[in-house]
């Protein structure tokens, strides 16, 4: 079939996008009715070094990133499961090793050509979080650096005479905003936005075409966590 309009496909971006941060606006709005209170009374003695969280993230790729065997290309982002963990040298700072199951991407050609691709994000990153660990809800700041290993990709028709369309690892810096809200002095709920700065090599039957894809994603998320 014909290939899905930008505005059709910008308008299931946004939806997608709307649905991931109505999550995150949720708990925001609930932490300080259901989980803020003065958790000084209740802080363990042994400060918590270390955290673990588990969520959900949605991946928004740059709209119009690039060329694929001389067509424009337009990317489908989906969600995945996350983990992370984080090491604190003190109350402030951290550092956090992130990574997310495998998001399938739909990748659409100007040409009416469709297809997919898989790709899985790993990062690390230095956190500085604010304020301090008991108070209810506690922003934080990343800066750091991601890859993600890109591999399954598949097209529907042939491409460029029938030859084996792949991509480059993307990697790069990566910048996060977030805020935990704190449940008890040991669980926690967490949201966050991630960017993700970095492009894809496209080649055929293994060799570079010269065409690169600026995938620079935004990957918001949500969590549940724990202290250690």
């Amino acid at each position: 079939g014909a290939a899905p309009s930008p505005r059709g496909q910008e308008h299931n971006e946004e939806s997608d996008m709307r649905k991931t941060l109505c999550i995150a606006l949720m708990l925001a709005a609930a932490s300080p009715m259901a989980f803020a209170q003065d958790n000084t009374s209740n802080a363990s003695t042994t400060p918590h070094r270390f955290n673990a969280t588990i969520g959900y993230a949605h991946q928004i790729p740059k709209t119009n990133p690039g060329n694929v065997a001389g067509a424009e290309a337009d990317l489908d982002g989906s969600g995945a499961a996350t983990l992370s963990g984080s090491w604190f040298a003190n109350d402030n700072i951290a550092v956090e090793l992130w990574g997310a199951d495998k998001i399938q991407q739909d990748v659409n050609l100007s040409n009416g050509v469709h297809g997919k691709m898989k790709q899985q994000p790993i990062a690390v990153s230095g956190q500085w979080h604010f304020g301090q660990a008991a108070q209810p809800i506690r922003p934080y700041v990343c800066l750091g650096y991601y890859q993600a290993n890109i591999d399954s990709e598949s097209f529907d028709t042939p491409v460029a005479g029938g030859q084996h369309v792949g991509f480059s690892t993307p990697k790069g810096p990566m910048a996060t905003v977030g805020a935990d809200f704190n449940i008890t002095d040991r669980w926690f709920a967490r949201a966050d936005a991630r960017y993700m700065h970095g492009d894809a090599d496209v080649s055929l039957n293994g060799n570079k075409t010269g065409e690169s894809l600026a995938i620079d994603p935004w990957v918001v998320g949500v969590g549940v966590g724990a202290r250690f």
